[in-house]
C-alpha cells in the first residue's frame, strides 16, 4: 500500500531493447515495434476489443502532454521482448495483471532447463503479438493445436512477461541450485497482522503477465500452463485490474479501490539513475550470485481491504490515515498532489508519512501494483483490495524495513490485512534469440 516509498519511475529498456524488438519480430515473423502482427491482420477487432475492456473497468490514463500523442494504453504496439533487464519492471505499467505462481513438478533438471526454454520461446511470439508454436489453427485435425486461440485477431497489447525464482526452487537435493541461492534471495518473516494462506503464498517459479487487454494477460499464462503441463503446475494466481502505481508521472495517477490516488511517487520508468541505485541487481551480485546481475528481487503481497468498514468511515478520517486529501491527492497542507511533503504536518500514524523515505532511511522501492475482486468471503461482504507487488535491488534493505514500520505503526493497518506472500528473485533480460530464462543460472 505504501504509495510513497519511491521517488519517481522508469521505462529504462527501450534504449537497449529497441534493436531487439526488430529481433522478436523477425524470429516470431511480426513487426514487434507496433506494425501488422498475423493476429491483427486476421482482424483489426483487437482494438475496439481492448478499447471496450477498458471501458468496461479498466483505466486508461490520459497524457498530459501533446494532444496528438496517442496513450500507450491505447495503442495496442508491443513491447520488446529482448533487453538487459526483463520487460514488466520498469516498463509504463499496463492495465490488467495475471500473476501466476508455479510448484515444479518435475525432479529432472534437464526437463526443468527445457521448460525455461520452451517458455521463453513461447514468450517471445505472444509479446510479439503472436500465437505460440504453428498456430491455433490450420494444423492437423486429429492433434490439438499448438495456440489454444483466444488471442487470435487481437493486439499485443503491449503484453509483458516477468519470471521468477522462488526460494523454494534451492532446496537442497532438488536441482542443485542450492550453492546458487543469492544471500537476499530471504525468505520473508512473519509481519505483524500477517494471516497468510499458504495456499496463496510461495512457488518455485513465478510469471507476471501484464497487458492493456484481460483476454491477452490471461491467454499468456493459459498457454505457459498447457505447456508445462507434467513438469510446473500453477499453485496460485491472481487476476488484477486498474493498475495501483504507475512508472510514468506524466500520466494520471491511479486511484486504489480506497478511492486515493496511489503511487504519487513511484520509481519512474525513465529514471535510470534512480532505477540503478533502488531496483536493479549490480556489483552485489558476485560469485555463485553472479547470475543475478541485471535483475531485481520482487515481493508479492495479497492485501485483502476491509472495504464495508472503510466505506463508514468519514471523509476527514480517511484523509488523515493516509496523508492526502482525496481530491487531488495533495499532501497535508499543500494543495497539490505532486507538492513535495511536510510529513510533520500529517497525523504520527499517517500512511504516507511512515511509507515515505525519509521515515525509513531512505528506503525507496518500485511498485506495480493492481486492485482485485473475487467474489465474497461467504458473509456478504467483498473479497477486494490491492496485489501489492514490488521490485528492489535487495529485499532486506527494501519491503523488509518498510514493512516492519507499516505493520507496526500504520493507521491503515485497522482496514487492511496481508494474506498471500511470496518472494521470488527475478533474473536478468533475455538477450537475444539464443538467451533463455535463467540461462546464467543453469549454466
Amino acid at each position: 500500500m505504501s504509495e510513497d516509498t519511491s521517488t519517481t519511475d522508469s521505462a529504462a529498456e527501450s534504449a537497449t531493447a529497441a534493436t531487439s524488438a526488430e529481433t522478436v519480430a523477425s524470429a516470431a515473423g511480426g513487426d514487434a515495434a507496433g506494425g501488422p502482427s498475423r493476429r491483427s491482420v486476421l482482424g483489426w477487432g483487437g482494438a475496439g476489443l481492448a478499447l471496450g475492456a477498458a471501458a468496461a473497468g479498466g483505466t486508461v490514463a490520459a497524457l498530459s502532454g501533446n494532444s496528438d500523442t496517442v496513450p500507450a494504453a491505447l495503442s495496442g504496439s508491443a513491447v520488446p521482448f529482448h533487453g538487459t533487464h526483463q520487460a514488466g519492471i520498469a516498463s509504463a505499467v499496463q492495465d490488467r495483471l495475471h500473476f501466476a505462481a508455479f510448484d515444479v513438478k518435475t525432479k529432472d533438471r534437464a526437463e526443468l532447463v527445457q521448460l525455461l526454454k520452451d517458455w521463453t520461446r513461447a514468450a517471445e511470439r505472444m509479446t510479439a503479438g503472436l500465437p505460440v508454436g504453428e498456430d491455433a489453427v490450420g494444423g492437423l485435425p486429429e492433434a490439438p493445436p499448438d495456440d489454444t486461440g483466444e488471442a487470435l485477431g487481437l493486439k499485443p497489447s503491449r503484453l509483458t512477461l516477468t519470471i521468477g525464482f522462488g526460494p523454494s526452487l534451492f532446496a537442497k537435493d532438488r536441482f542443485g541450485l542450492e550453492d546458487r541461492r543469492p544471500e537476499a534471495l530471504v525468505d520473508l518473516e512473519q509481519f505483524p497482522g500477517d494471516n497468510l494462506d499458504p495456499a496463496k503464498s510461495g512457488g518455485d517459479l513465478c510469471v507476471q503477465a501484464c497487458a492493456d487487454d484481460p483476454q491477452v494477460a490471461v491467454h499468456a499464462i493459459r498457454q505457459l500452463a498447457r505447456i508445462g503441463f507434467g513438469k510446473a503446475a500453477v499453485r496460485w494466481s491472481q487476476l488484477g485490474f486498474g493498475k495501483t502505481s504507475s512508472t510514468t508521472p506524466d500520466e494520471q495517477t491511479p486511484r486504489n479501490m480506497m478511492g486515493f490516488k496511489d503511487g504519487t511517487r513511484n520509481i519512474a520508468g525513465t529514471d535510470t539513475a534512480a532505477l540503478d541505485k533502488h531496483v536493479w541487481v549490480a556489483d552485489e551480485a558476485k560469485g555463485a550470485s553472479a547470475w543475478m546481475t541485471g535483475g531485481s528481487y520482487l515481493v508479492a503481497r495479497r492485501i485483502r481491504m476491509h472495504i464495508e468498514t472503510w466505506d463508514r468511515t468519514p471523509l476527514q478520517e480517511q484523509e488523515d490515515i493516509f496523508g492526502r486529501d482525496k481530491a487531488e491527492g495533495a499532501p497535508v497542507g499543500k494543495s497539490k498532489e505532486r507538492d513535495e511533503p511536510f510529513l510533520k504536518a500529517m497525523k504520527p500514524q499517517a500512511h504516507v508519512r511512515l511509507a515515505h523515505p525519509d521515515s525509513n532511511n531512505g528506503v525507496t522501492i518500485l511498485r506495480r501494483g493492481y486492485s482485485f475482486t473475487d467474489g465474497t468471503d461467504g458473509l456478504g461482504r467483498l473479497d477486494a483490495g490491492l496485489f501489492f507487488l514490488a521490485y528492489q535491488r535487495d529485499v532486506r534493505k527494501g519491503f523488509i524495513p518498510l514493512q516492519r514500520n507499516l505493520s507496526k505503526n500504520d493507521a491503515l493497518n485497522e482496514y487492511i490485512q496481508h494474506v498471500g506472500s511470496a518472494v521470488f528473485a527475478v533474473p536478468p533480460g533475455v538477450r537475444d534469440k539464443d538467451d533463455w530464462w535463467g540461462r546464467a543460472l543453469f549454466t
